[in-house]
């Protein structure tokens, strides 16, 4: 008789356990939505608020004009934005500089991440930290150490057709975006297994032809991450620029100091209409990429 009351109060701790930590897993999981939310929240809320803030302005435009949705469409601040020269061109700009960029980057940041990734050397912790250092320093000063180094030997040989001109636009983006390549590939490469490319060395394959044939082929799904952020982190680019290529119209603006010089003559509106444009097109780089590394295999429970 004992035996069975006991058994039965272990039950019923153990329900009354069971309650608690179900209740204890809710109230966990609420808790870390409700604060992870909030930074949701706040970018949700500055691009609905310069989406309304350009509807606002294209709503009052209407009004007084004969045909409202006619001015709705050929007189908002974006369709006024695109139709200016100046915008247009620092829209060809930013596309054909961005990619270049991009693509240095990744040029560059292959080796270096495999290098990090896979060769044991001295000193590579220190070159590890060492690269994050584009990322960690203002880009201001990133902007300021690429203008003093054009001041020095051998670089100055060739200051007058870099610095302020379009060709330090380009290099301004990618001292940046090529860090967060480098960051991009070495991840890529840890994720891989070794073992693939020893089991082809020991085949009678080169170091290269094991890189080559077996790695790289691997990586594809990371190069296209690295190229992606490197593009995106180009286009949002803006200290390094601002001081090192100038933001001269219809010569060295981009998109990003399109907004400042907007800002700076008081147009506010066209500053927003090229924030949204930038905006636009950030989020269909990052769907491209995100619909070309899609897995059947990784929505699977």
């Amino acid at each position: 008789m004992s035996d069975s009351i006991d058994s039965a109060d272990r039950q019923d701790d153990f329900a009354k356990r069971n309650t608690w930590i179900a209740r204890s897993n809710r109230w966990f999981a609420t808790s870390f939505v409700l604060i992870g939310s909030t930074y949701l929240v706040l970018i949700l809320g500055m691009l609905l608020a310069d989406v309304a803030f350009v509807l606002d302005q294209s709503v009052s435009k209407a009004k007084n004009a004969s045909s409202f949705w006619g001015s709705m469409l050929a007189d908002n601040p974006i369709s006024v934005s695109l139709r200016d020269p100046k915008i247009q061109y620092s829209i060809w700009l930013s596309m054909i500089s961005c990619t270049l960029a991009a693509i240095l980057s990744v040029v560059f940041a292959v080796p270096l991440g495999y290098v990090l990734s896979r060769i044991p050397f001295r000193g590579r912790n220190l070159v590890d930290a060492f690269l994050d250092i584009p990322i960690v320093l203002p880009p201001l000063i990133v902007g300021l150490s690429l203008l003093i180094l054009f001041q020095f030997a051998p670089f100055r040989w060739v200051a007058r057709s870099i610095v302020y001109q379009v060709p330090a636009v380009i290099l301004a983006q990618w001292a940046v975006s090529c860090a967060y390549a480098v960051r991009t590939m070495k991840m890529t490469f840890d994720q891989i297994d070794p073992r693939c490319e020893q089991v082809a060395i020991s085949l009678g394959c080169s170091r290269f032809q094991a890189f080559s044939l077996v790695t790289f082929p691997e990586a594809k799904l990371g190069l296209l991450t690295a190229f992606t952020l490197a593009w995106a982190r180009s286009l949002g680019e803006f200290g390094p620029l601002l001081i090192f290529a100038g933001a001269t119209r219809m010569k060295t603006e981009v998109l990003s100091t399109s907004v400042f010089l907007e800002m700076n003559v008081g147009n506010i509106e066209g500053a927003v209409a090229v924030s949204l444009l930038m905006i636009a097109m950030s989020i269909a780089v990052m769907i491209i990429t995100r619909w070309a590394s899609y897995r059947p295999a990784d929505w699977k429970a």
